[in-house]
């Protein structure tokens, strides 16, 4: 068991930029696969990106890609979401979630859906709005 810490949330206006961190503090998340959500108010939780801590492999959903880039320090035990270049849809409150094996194995070339995460974060609240 272990908490998933997620930071770097804020306001900004359309065009401007946030780096969220997800940090499990003394775990190692090095055959974890991490992924970030969102969820807007009154819409369903949406993936946004994920990344396999064992090769660093990376998935975006369409409407990020290009702008979203996730990263990892397997060291620090964190990952980060680069937001640039942000757009009034990516309001909401942001999720960072890690799951050891199905994730890994049975979504080889894909995010897998929320539901297969073991592990979430409190979540952090970005607002973009001119």
């Amino acid at each position: 068991q272990f908490a998933l810490e997620e930071s770097g949330g804020g306001s900004v206006q359309p065009g401007g930029s946030l780096r969220l961190s997800c940090a499990a503090p003394g775990f190692s998340l090095d055959y974890y696969t991490v992924g970030w959500f969102r969820q807007a108010p009154g819409k369903e939780r949406e993936g946004v990106s994920c990344i396999k801590m064992h090769d660093g492999s990376t998935h975006y959903v369409d409407s990020v890609k290009g702008r979203f880039t996730i990263a990892r320090d397997n060291a620090a035990h964190t990952v980060y979401l680069q937001m640039n270049n942000l757009k009034t849809d990516d309001t909401g409150v942001y999720y960072c979630a890690a799951e050891a094996a199905k994730a890994r194995t049975q979504y080889p070339t894909m995010c897998a859906p929320g539901e297969v995460y073991d592990y979430w974060g409190q979540g952090t609240q970005v607002t973009v709005s001119s």
